[in-house]
């Protein structure tokens, strides 16, 4: 088990050891209610404060996971804002824009036009730099202006490089892996726990995103496979009408 648990850890620099080009796959399950309901708490309480999904209603939110008008007000709405309300974030975004050097984007559709799985292993993949003006920088997403707003969850971690020669000769910084920055002098059990934790958090959080991209995907597949055999069925019905139609001919 122990050794299963520091594999996880290791994962990110498993993937992104040929310089980020591989991706983690998040593995998300749009019909896995507690988990979206888990990615939804995330959301509410760490990125809508920067982050708006303007797309969706807290409404229809609350209809798709099951989640009460009374629960809505009092666990996911932080405001004054009524149930049938945009998420939409009440910061200041020249504000922002002036600290961070950008305004953070609507993150609506942002499953959609990134994917899962670079979501999934973006929030994995956060590492302590102190040449940036948030002191973390991200392997794939180098320079990003967010800070790792859930690092309190994962722990610090570096990243390790190493230096490699290219077909011309070049010397260039290849990744390496990550290596856990052990402030708390947490034991190796410990911070393999922590890790696989944080990494349950990040599926959930991106759960729930690739739900925001598109609400009614489960409801589109499962009406699809009804249209599929509706038509097997009318296709048995209507090839045995056309014999009997032919049969004399």
């Amino acid at each position: 088990m122990r050794l299963l648990l520091s594999l996880l850890t290791l994962l990110p620099a498993l993937v992104l050891a040929s310089g980020g080009e591989q991706l983690m796959h998040a593995d998300n399950n749009l019909s896995d209610s507690d988990s979206l309901k888990r990615g939804a708490k995330i959301f509410v309480d760490n990125c809508l404060s920067c982050h708006s999904a303007s797309f969706m209603r807290f409404s229809r939110m609350g209809q798709d996971l099951g989640i009460s008008d009374k629960e809505l007000l009092s666990d996911y709405m932080h405001g004054n804002d009524k149930v049938g309300s945009p998420m939409n974030t009440a910061v200041d975004k020249a504000a922002v824009a002036t600290f961070f050097g950008v305004v953070p984007p609507d993150l609506s559709v942002v499953a959609r036009s990134r994917g899962v799985d670079w979501l999934y292993t973006y929030l994995l993949s956060f590492y302590v730099d102190n040449s940036t003006n948030t002191g973390m920088n991200n392997l794939v997403f180098k320079d990003v202006g967010m800070p790792h707003v859930l690092w309190e969850q994962q722990g610090l971690q570096k990243a390790v490089f190493k230096t490699e020669k290219d077909a011309d000769g070049n010397e260039h910084p290849v990744f390496e892996k990550f290596e856990p920055v052990n402030a708390k002098g947490l034991s190796q059990t410990e911070l393999d726990k922590k890790a696989e934790n944080y990494q349950t958090t990040v599926r959930d959080l991106v759960n729930f995103l690739a739900y925001l991209g598109e609400p009614i995907k489960t409801y589109r597949q499962a009406l699809g496979v009804k249209i599929l055999i509706f038509l097997a069925i009318f296709f048995v019905f209507a090839y045995l009408l056309k014999k009997e139609y032919w049969k004399d001919i």
